[in-house]
Protein backbone atom coordinates (compact mmCIF):
# COMPACT_ATOMS: atom_id res chain seq x y z
CA UNK A 1 0.00 0.00 0.00
CA UNK A 2 1.65 3.37 -1.14
CA UNK A 3 -0.03 6.80 -0.10
CA UNK A 4 1.56 9.48 -2.33
CA UNK A 5 1.36 12.69 -0.25
CA UNK A 6 2.07 16.52 -0.01
CA UNK A 7 3.92 17.27 2.88
CA UNK A 8 2.12 20.71 3.53
CA UNK A 9 -1.28 19.50 2.68
CA UNK A 10 -3.94 19.38 5.02
CA UNK A 11 -6.05 16.96 3.22
CA UNK A 12 -2.54 15.05 3.01
CA UNK A 13 -2.53 15.46 6.68
CA UNK A 14 -6.03 14.28 7.75
CA UNK A 15 -4.84 10.88 5.62
CA UNK A 16 -1.41 10.15 7.48
CA UNK A 17 -3.25 10.88 10.37
CA UNK A 18 -5.89 7.73 9.98
CA UNK A 19 -2.87 5.83 8.62
CA UNK A 20 -0.96 6.79 12.03
CA UNK A 21 -3.62 6.44 14.49
CA UNK A 22 -4.40 2.11 12.73
CA UNK A 23 -1.00 1.83 12.45
CA UNK A 24 -0.86 0.40 9.63
CA UNK A 25 2.07 -0.30 7.04
CA UNK A 26 1.77 2.02 4.80
CA UNK A 27 4.98 3.59 2.53
CA UNK A 28 4.19 7.19 2.10
CA UNK A 29 6.02 9.10 -0.91
CA UNK A 30 6.15 12.53 -0.25
CA UNK A 31 5.09 14.62 -3.14
CA UNK A 32 5.83 18.27 -3.94
CA UNK A 33 2.78 19.93 -5.73
CA UNK A 34 4.87 20.95 -8.42
CA UNK A 35 6.99 18.22 -9.27
CA UNK A 36 4.49 15.19 -9.54
CA UNK A 37 5.85 11.65 -10.32
CA UNK A 38 4.80 10.59 -13.96
CA UNK A 39 3.57 7.31 -12.23
CA UNK A 40 1.25 9.42 -10.17
CA UNK A 41 -1.16 10.77 -13.57
CA UNK A 42 -1.05 7.52 -14.89
CA UNK A 43 -2.82 6.05 -11.70
CA UNK A 44 -4.85 8.91 -10.83
CA UNK A 45 -6.88 10.92 -13.41
CA UNK A 46 -7.03 14.16 -12.14
CA UNK A 47 -3.33 14.02 -10.78
CA UNK A 48 -4.12 14.97 -7.46
CA UNK A 49 -2.89 14.44 -3.75
CA UNK A 50 -3.44 12.37 -1.50
CA UNK A 51 -4.07 9.11 -3.59
CA UNK A 52 -4.01 6.15 -2.29
CA UNK A 53 -2.80 2.60 -4.27
CA UNK A 54 -3.73 -0.85 -2.89
CA UNK A 55 -2.68 -3.28 -5.14
CA UNK A 56 -5.34 -3.05 -7.96
CA UNK A 57 -7.02 -0.01 -6.19
CA UNK A 58 -6.31 4.04 -6.83
CA UNK A 59 -8.67 6.31 -4.36
CA UNK A 60 -7.58 10.27 -4.71
CA UNK A 61 -10.45 11.70 -2.36
CA UNK A 62 -9.21 12.53 1.34
CA UNK A 63 -12.34 11.41 2.55
CA UNK A 64 -13.24 8.36 0.42
CA UNK A 65 -9.46 7.37 1.91
CA UNK A 66 -9.97 7.87 5.21
CA UNK A 67 -12.92 5.81 5.32
CA UNK A 68 -11.42 2.99 3.07
CA UNK A 69 -8.70 2.89 5.84
CA UNK A 70 -11.23 2.63 8.19
CA UNK A 71 -13.44 0.01 7.25
CA UNK A 72 -10.39 -1.88 5.54
CA UNK A 73 -8.71 -1.95 9.28
CA UNK A 74 -11.43 -2.12 11.41
CA UNK A 75 -9.23 -0.98 14.91
CA UNK A 76 -9.91 1.22 16.14
CA UNK A 77 -13.09 2.12 14.64
CA UNK A 78 -12.62 5.74 13.59
CA UNK A 79 -16.35 6.20 12.58
CA UNK A 80 -19.49 5.23 14.88
CA UNK A 81 -21.00 1.82 14.45
CA UNK A 82 -24.38 2.87 14.93
CA UNK A 83 -26.10 4.72 11.17
CA UNK A 84 -27.38 7.74 12.15
CA UNK A 85 -23.83 8.48 14.64
CA UNK A 86 -22.10 7.71 11.87
CA UNK A 87 -24.21 9.66 9.31
CA UNK A 88 -23.89 12.50 11.89
CA UNK A 89 -20.14 12.31 11.62
CA UNK A 90 -19.74 12.52 7.78
CA UNK A 91 -22.38 15.28 7.98
CA UNK A 92 -19.98 17.21 10.15
CA UNK A 93 -17.24 16.40 7.60
CA UNK A 94 -19.12 17.70 4.72
CA UNK A 95 -19.77 20.98 6.67
CA UNK A 96 -16.23 21.16 7.62
CA UNK A 97 -15.16 21.03 3.73
CA UNK A 98 -17.89 23.44 2.99
CA UNK A 99 -17.47 25.79 5.65
CA UNK A 100 -13.32 25.90 6.98
CA UNK A 101 -11.82 24.20 3.48
CA UNK A 102 -11.90 26.93 0.85
CA UNK A 103 -10.52 29.69 3.09
CA UNK A 104 -7.76 27.29 4.55
CA UNK A 105 -7.03 26.52 0.97
CA UNK A 106 -6.74 29.99 -0.09
CA UNK A 107 -4.64 30.66 2.87
CA UNK A 108 -2.25 28.06 2.62
CA UNK A 109 -1.72 28.81 -1.07
CA UNK A 110 -1.13 32.56 -0.79
CA UNK A 111 -1.52 32.74 -4.10
CA UNK A 112 -4.32 35.07 -3.86
CA UNK A 113 -4.38 39.38 -3.69
CA UNK A 114 -3.96 40.49 -0.02
CA UNK A 115 -7.41 41.34 0.17
CA UNK A 116 -8.78 38.31 -0.55
CA UNK A 117 -6.67 36.60 1.61
CA UNK A 118 -7.18 39.00 4.24
CA UNK A 119 -11.25 38.25 3.68
CA UNK A 120 -10.19 34.61 3.96
CA UNK A 121 -8.67 34.65 6.57
CA UNK A 122 -11.62 36.75 8.60
CA UNK A 123 -14.24 34.60 7.51
CA UNK A 124 -12.68 31.39 8.83
CA UNK A 125 -11.52 33.18 12.39
CA UNK A 126 -15.03 34.28 12.49
CA UNK A 127 -16.09 31.06 11.85
CA UNK A 128 -13.51 29.08 14.03
CA UNK A 129 -14.65 31.36 16.64
CA UNK A 130 -18.31 30.62 16.77
CA UNK A 131 -18.12 26.92 17.11
CA UNK A 132 -15.46 27.26 19.86
CA UNK A 133 -17.79 26.84 22.65
CA UNK A 134 -18.64 23.28 21.32
CA UNK A 135 -15.10 22.02 21.92
CA UNK A 136 -16.04 22.00 26.03
CA UNK A 137 -18.70 19.76 25.45
CA UNK A 138 -16.98 17.05 24.64
CA UNK A 139 -13.80 15.62 24.93
CA UNK A 140 -13.55 15.38 21.08
CA UNK A 141 -15.04 17.44 17.82
CA UNK A 142 -18.88 16.91 18.93
CA UNK A 143 -17.97 13.08 20.57
CA UNK A 144 -16.46 10.84 23.10
CA UNK A 145 -14.18 9.20 21.19
CA UNK A 146 -11.55 10.52 18.88
CA UNK A 147 -12.81 10.16 14.89
CA UNK A 148 -12.31 10.82 11.48
CA UNK A 149 -14.53 13.98 11.90
CA UNK A 150 -10.70 15.26 14.38
CA UNK A 151 -8.63 13.82 11.26
CA UNK A 152 -9.99 16.54 9.64
CA UNK A 153 -10.24 19.20 12.47
CA UNK A 154 -6.56 19.06 13.60
CA UNK A 155 -4.89 19.69 10.47
CA UNK A 156 -6.80 22.60 9.83
CA UNK A 157 -5.91 23.86 13.35
CA UNK A 158 -2.13 22.80 13.68
CA UNK A 159 -1.73 25.13 10.35
CA UNK A 160 -3.49 28.54 12.55
CA UNK A 161 -0.45 30.24 13.19
CA UNK A 162 1.07 29.30 9.41
CA UNK A 163 -2.35 31.01 8.14
CA UNK A 164 -1.87 34.48 10.07
CA UNK A 165 -4.69 33.55 12.45
CA UNK A 166 -4.93 34.43 16.09
CA UNK A 167 -8.08 33.23 18.24
CA UNK A 168 -8.79 35.43 20.85
CA UNK A 169 -7.86 33.61 24.70
CA UNK A 170 -10.55 33.52 26.17
CA UNK A 171 -13.13 32.53 23.88
CA UNK A 172 -11.11 30.18 22.33
CA UNK A 173 -10.45 28.78 25.43
CA UNK A 174 -12.09 25.35 25.51
CA UNK A 175 -10.84 25.20 21.74
CA UNK A 176 -7.06 25.79 22.85
CA UNK A 177 -7.51 22.58 25.00
CA UNK A 178 -8.53 20.81 22.16
CA UNK A 179 -5.91 21.48 20.53
CA UNK A 180 -3.01 20.87 22.92
CA UNK A 181 -4.80 17.52 23.53
CA UNK A 182 -5.09 16.27 20.22
CA UNK A 183 -2.01 17.54 19.26
CA UNK A 184 -0.07 15.69 22.12
CA UNK A 185 -1.29 12.38 20.75
CA UNK A 186 1.34 9.64 19.39
CA UNK A 187 -0.64 9.42 16.57
CA UNK A 188 -1.02 13.16 15.54
CA UNK A 189 3.25 13.26 16.53
CA UNK A 190 3.54 10.27 14.11
CA UNK A 191 1.66 12.05 11.24
CA UNK A 192 4.01 15.07 11.07
CA UNK A 193 6.15 15.60 8.44
CA UNK A 194 9.08 18.13 9.05
CA UNK A 195 7.15 20.80 6.96
CA UNK A 196 4.34 20.77 9.06
CA UNK A 197 6.78 20.71 12.36
CA UNK A 198 8.08 24.11 11.03
CA UNK A 199 4.61 25.80 10.20
CA UNK A 200 3.90 25.03 14.36
CA UNK A 201 7.39 26.23 15.60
Amino acid sequence: MTLFSDAADHYSHRVRMVVAEKGVNVEIVDVSPGKKPEDLAEINPYNTLPTLLDRELVLFDSTVIMEYLDERFPHPPLLPVYPVARAQSRSLIHRIEKDWTRNVDLLMSGRSRESTLAKARKELSESLITVAPIFADKPFFMSDEFTLVDCCVAPILWRLKYMGIKLPERQARPMRKYMREIFSRASFRGSLTETEVEMYD
